[in-house]
């Protein structure tokens, strides 16, 4: 809760047809040298969004392309939703179109529905390696495309025109809100019907929010102040979509978008899994974006009510649900029943634990004490050839807690042994609910 004033970035959504490069394009966006600022990766090799910048200004970046890798729609209705989806989020549309193919039927789709967009929409045509090809694009003129930039996403030909045009109809960052700086803010996320909006209500004993047992009846993201045993908490609520659909690929798209707005301005988030179904890749999606943004986690296992009692009692739930979600395996899991009440009451207990972990610094001498004594029993192994050494540490930031780590080696210390060493953080300190970072550096200062 260091700052008061919440940015929200504006919002650029990549979309097209499959196959016209969209992801490629993502990523090469992603990786610009002067772009990046942070990526959130989805599960396994999946990419869905990333904050970065480009001349100063920042912006979030939505590839809908990576949301369904199975692609199991129909063809029309894909094209449809992923459009509709990122016209109710984005401020900017980025539309890709494929320049080594002529013009497609699914193109005309695409280019239908973004003639009723009051939004930005800039046009760019992939797979243009050579200037020599650029005449095959004249075609795309009989889209009723006036303007357009012809780019190769492989190669990265024209891609800081590209961006340079993003960033020029972009609109300017402009404060969310004013929030008061003892107020912990708190997102909670989960599948539509999963139990959100109850909880909220059951939390506030009234029906402050549209209730219903249809998924995306909740038409907007609802914030709810409370004061809790004389402590202030913001809720964010992001259940369920602005449109009534029957397609669950386009539900789990719109809950990647919510989430990560609702993620921007979160110290903690409640992951809510339905007890019932028990976590699903979207949920493991929802936990990685959770823990690579560096927020809280609680794990919520809702309707705890309605699972037998045979599969209730079984032993290990909590580590099997971790195992699951295991970009979030250092948050607690608590059983409730939103509808029921049960387990409600607690939550703030955790809520409020969970900051304080969130919020912590550890003393300089305790972190080396530890990091000394870490060492002695179990070193880093050799690298080639060559002792690592670990001088000292710090912890510059918190919420989300991050050490500093000064060593003569800073690429030698391999990934298991970071792993390694959060295992020991976590063991050593009081840890629970929040990720934190280790990072590396020199010993040596630049001159």
């Amino acid at each position: 809760m260091s700052e008061s004033t919440i940015q929200n970035k504006p919002l650029v959504a990549i979309v097209g047809r499959p196959n016209v490069g969209k992801s490629t394009l993502f990523n090469r966006l992603i990786s610009q040298r002067k772009a990046i600022v942070e990526d959130v990766p989805g599960v396994t090799r999946d990419r869905i969004y990333a904050e970065t910048q480009w001349d100063g200004k920042e912006f979030s970046l939505v590839d809908t392309g990576g949301f369904d890798p199975e692609g199991d729609e129909l063809y029309p209705s894909l094209i449809k939703n992923q459009i509709d989806i990122a016209l109710d989020e984005a401020d900017l549309i980025l539309c890709i179109l494929d320049g080594k193919e002529s013009v497609m039927p699914h193109d005309l789709d695409v280019i239908e529905l973004l003639r009723k967009v009051k939004k930005p929409v800039i046009f760019a045509v992939n797979k243009i390696d050579h200037k020599k090809h650029e005449s095959a694009t004249l075609e795309f003129h009989r889209l009723g495309i006036e303007e357009y930039i012809v780019i190769s996403a492989m190669q990265g030909r024209n891609v800081n025109e590209l961006l340079d045009r993003i960033v020029e109809l972009l609109p300017e960052h402009e404060p969310i809100e004013e929030i008061e700086e003892d107020i912990i803010k708190v997102a909670v996320l989960g599948k539509p019907n999963v139990g959100k909006s109850t909880l909220i209500n059951h939390i506030l004993g009234e029906e402050r929010l549209m209730t219903s047992p249809v998924a995306g009846t909740t038409r907007d993201t609802i914030d709810t102040y409370i004061t809790k045993n004389e402590k202030k908490y913001l809720l964010i609520d992001t259940a369920g979509i602005r449109r009534k659909s029957r397609i669950t690929f386009s539900v789990e798209k719109h809950s990647v978008y919510r989430a990560v707005r609702a993620m921007e301005r979160a110290d903690i988030a409640l992951l809510i899994i339905d007890a019932q179904e028990g976590p699903t890749h979207q949920d493991a999606r929802l936990a990685r974006l959770i823990a690579d943004k560096g927020r809280g986690c609680i794990i919520l296992l809702n309707k705890w009510d309605l699972v037998p009692a045979n599969i209730a009692q079984t032993t290990g739930i909590d580590e099997i649900l971790k195992d699951e979600l295991m970009a979030v395996d250092f948050a607690p899991v608590r059983k409730i029943s939103a509808k029921t009440g049960r387990g409600v009451d607690k939550i703030f207990d955790e809520i409020d634990k969970v900051y304080t972990n969130f919020s912590q610094r550890i003393s300089t001498k305790r972190l080396n004490n530890f990091l000394k004594n870490i060492v002695t029993k179990t070193p880093p192994p050799i690298f080639k050839g060559k002792e690592i050494k670990f001088y000292y540490i710090s912890q510059p930031l918190t919420e989300q807690p991050t050490f500093v780590i000064f060593t003569n080696r800073i690429k030698g210390v391999p990934e298991n042994y970071k792993r390694f060493l959060e295992n020991r953080f976590r063991e050593e300190f009081d840890l629970e609910g929040t990720p934190i970072k280790l990072v590396f550096r020199s010993e040596r200062t630049d001159s």
